[in-house]
């Protein structure tokens, strides 16, 4: 069994049965900690341990469910749904010659898996991923571009505590485009703008455009053409904690999209648009099932290596570079 399964049962059992004290809770908690490489000062520890409690809870009583999933802890598992959330700046959401599939990850116009950690910075890794994408179709070379440049630069958004991607395109046609990874890395907090560090070879792109608003076929067109930026409903406590899926069967429309998922993801999606990802492709499972391939923000550890199928939840906005 390994650690976080272990932990899972332990801390359950304890939890419903009072079969341990709260040192050796304290213990467990300790441990998971150091699997996760989550730092916290003493008094913050004491309130994180609170919460993970409810966490696990909330996990226990959904996996006895008999559900055609099952919850597990990761790296948010101390963290309320509310902090979990990325910080984007919410929003009510109001053919036949393509080819049957798209994976942009296989044609090399997708960089790896990155974390936005306890930084609201969605927005800046979603307009990044498009930008990254267009710049390799056009120029042959997959270049990893900053997104801390647009953390601390751009200041129609709100680095940390969250941002549009349409000003994030805007930002970086205005200043002559975003510099690299290397030149200017990425910290997962607010900084000042460093000048100093936009010197070197910048991306530059013409522009942006939106895709219709719920028209499957023009998003499938635009992400046949090059990773497209998207808004979708991330809220949740199971989108946070984690979810396991079984290929294949649809999960309960009252868990919205959740989730962290292996498989494809059929199930409602909400309307609340609260974060930012990236459409790297598009297919079609054996049974029939349509599916987006989305590109997040959470590092490899969540989903499938960082990625997620979705049947919905991406028809309301979405924006393509030009």
């Amino acid at each position: 069994m390994d650690m976080g399964k272990f932990f899972l049962v332990a801390l359950s059992l304890a939890l419903l049965l009072g079969g341990l004290g709260l040192e050796r809770l304290w213990d467990l908690y300790e441990r998971w900690r150091s699997q996760h490489t989550v730092s916290r000062e003493l008094q913050e520890k004491h309130n994180r341990f609170n919460v993970l409690k409810e966490n696990v809870k909330h996990v226990h009583k959904v996996n006895m469910l008999n559900k055609p999933y099952k919850l597990k802890l990761n790296k948010f598992a101390d963290m309320t749904n509310h902090e979990s959330t990325c910080g984007f700046m919410h929003e009510k959401a109001d053919s036949t010659s393509l080819p049957s599939s798209v994976d942009w990850r296989k044609q090399g116009a997708v960089t790896g898996i990155r974390d936005q950690g306890k930084c609201g910075s969605c927005w800046a890794f979603s307009t990044v991923v498009a930008v990254e994408g267009i710049n390799q179709i056009k120029t042959k070379k997959l270049v990893s571009l900053s997104e801390q440049e647009l953390v601390d630069c751009d200041t129609e958004n709100k680095g940390c505590d969250g941002g549009l991607m349409e000003n994030a395109f805007q930002f970086i046609k205005q200043t002559g485009g975003v510099t690299t990874e290397k030149d200017y890395p990425y910290q997962a907090r607010d900084g000042s703008c460093d000048s100093a560090k936009m010197n070197g070879p910048r991306v530059q792109i013409d522009g942006y455009e939106s895709v219709p608003q719920n028209d499957e076929n023009a998003l499938r067109k635009a992400a046949a053409n090059q990773p497209v930026s998207v808004a979708i409903d991330a809220g949740g406590k199971d989108f946070q904690i984690s979810i396991n899926l079984l290929r294949g069967n649809t999960v309960d429309p009252s868990l919205s999209i959740h989730i962290d998922a292996h498989g494809v993801y059929t199930g409602d999606c909400g309307k609340e648009l609260n974060h930012g990802v990236a459409i790297v492709g598009y297919g079609t499972t054996l049974d029939g099932t349509k599916y987006w391939i989305v590109k997040n923000s959470w590092g490899p550890e969540w989903g499938e290596k960082g990625y997620l199928r979705i049947q919905c939840g991406l028809m309301q906005k979405r924006d393509i570079v030009v």
